[in-house]
């Protein structure tokens, strides 16, 4: 295998990685990238081969070490279905689908354009940033409304999120660390109180629906519960954000619109400039894949945001076509660890999208957008805007 070196927290490199991604696909479907020291699939045939591949998966074959500071964010990430795998996982995905229904999810959908509307109801005059007006405040909106937890501590729910997902951040700090296990702690004992009063007292919301799901006689525990609403709000929260953000800067930048069909247009979006760009897996037994041999235990990056930008798979593949064909995008993984979160954030973002310029016709950018620092997420530091 070819070496790549390439830091994650360089500033070209933050504002655009595909440059990176494409000497990658040069070099083969698999390349070590010496920064992370591991191998990382560069193609959308080596990605979506190993994201369907039960020989690689989240769970580490050794348990995970990390100081005691760090205990309580890992006591939530050992209850995660995103961090385990069969049979545990199984059971988990399936009591929370028994309750994260696609008829909940699509009932959501007059709420989401109505809170669309408030939000730009609500846009100041003159100046301000697209980010904290309009991207950030809608999902964690929806996310506590499906959760049951009242719009008034969206902004709470977003602080401890916001702290817990920097522990994914390349370049993440002892202070990021001990505000990640802060947050942990406050969010857990938040959501375990409201578990126990909705035990005794449930709601038409989805922390009941989790409480009453049941499959031959298992139940979820209440740390179950707590972290599996963690989950839904930081994952599907970081993502919508991202791709809000991603997807808007697009269209002030190409002037496309979704015309009669958002929905392939917001596959677009996310083949074009995922939120997400790189998820590992755990190797679990000696295996031959794209003529590289693996160990047991050993680790492998998946560059999704490569993938998406794979000649291979997609024709002109830096050009941004909402009319597009090909295969499926792979922003939200596939296989069993497929995002339990995707219709919800596709529901989100075909009807924010295409409201926000409907409503904002004449809609600018003030100066060029910038990403943020935050890999191996991607999106926007802000984009400032004017009416």
């Amino acid at each position: 295998m070819r070496h790549l070196s390439q830091s994650p927290t360089d500033p070209d490199f933050v504002q655009d990685p595909y440059p990176f991604y494409a000497a990658g696909r040069a070099a083969g479907p698999l390349v070590v990238w010496d920064d992370y020291g591991m191998p990382v699939a560069t193609t959308h045939a080596a990605v979506n081969a190993i994201l369907r591949d039960r020989r690689f998966g989240r769970e580490p074959v050794e348990p995970l070490r990390y100081p005691d500071r760090l205990a309580p964010f890992y006591a939530v990430e050992a209850h995660s279905m995103l961090e385990l795998e069969p049979p545990r996982h199984t059971r988990l995905r399936s009591l929370v689908l028994r309750a994260f229904t696609s008829r909940r999810i699509a009932a959501l959908g007059p709420g989401i354009a109505a809170l669309t509307d408030d939000l730009i109801d609500a846009f100041p005059d003159g100046e301000f940033d697209l980010l904290d007006a309009f991207a950030r405040p809608l999902p964690v909106i929806v996310i506590a409304r499906l959760l049951g937890v009242p719009d008034e501590m969206a902004p709470q729910l977003l602080a401890w999120s916001n702290a817990m997902v920097r522990m994914y951040m390349a370049g993440r700090t002892r202070a990021d660390e001990d505000g990640a296990a802060r947050a942990a702690t406050e969010f857990s004992d938040f959501l375990r109180g409201y578990v126990d009063r909705r035990r005794s007292d449930p709601r038409d919301d989805l922390i009941s629906c989790l409480i009453a799901a049941e499959e031959a006689g298992e139940k979820l525990s209440t740390d179950e519960l707590i972290t599996t609403c963690i989950l839904l709000l930081n994952a599907g929260h970081e993502a919508t954000v991202h791709t809000i953000g991603n997807g808007a800067k697009l269209m002030l930048e190409t002037g496309a619109r979704p015309g009669g069909d958002p929905a392939a247009f917001v596959e677009e979006v996310l083949r074009f400039d995922p939120p997400l760009h790189l998820f590992t897996r755990t190797v679990y037994e000696e295996v031959e894949v794209f003529g590289h041999r693996f160990g047991r235990g050993d680790e492998v990056g998946l560059l999704l945001a490569s993938a998406g930008r794979d000649a291979g798979a997609y024709p002109d593949p830096d050009r941004f076509d909402p009319a597009r064909g090909g295969p499926a995008n792979l922003a939200f993984g596939a296989g069993l660890h497929f995002c339990v979160g995707a219709p919800l954030a596709r529901l989100e973002l075909q009807i924010a999208l295409p409201r926000l310029f409907e409503r904002c016709p004449d809609l600018r950018a003030i100066e060029p957008p910038r990403y943020a620092d935050i890999y191996h997420f991607h999106g926007l530091e802000r984009l400032s805007v004017r009416r």
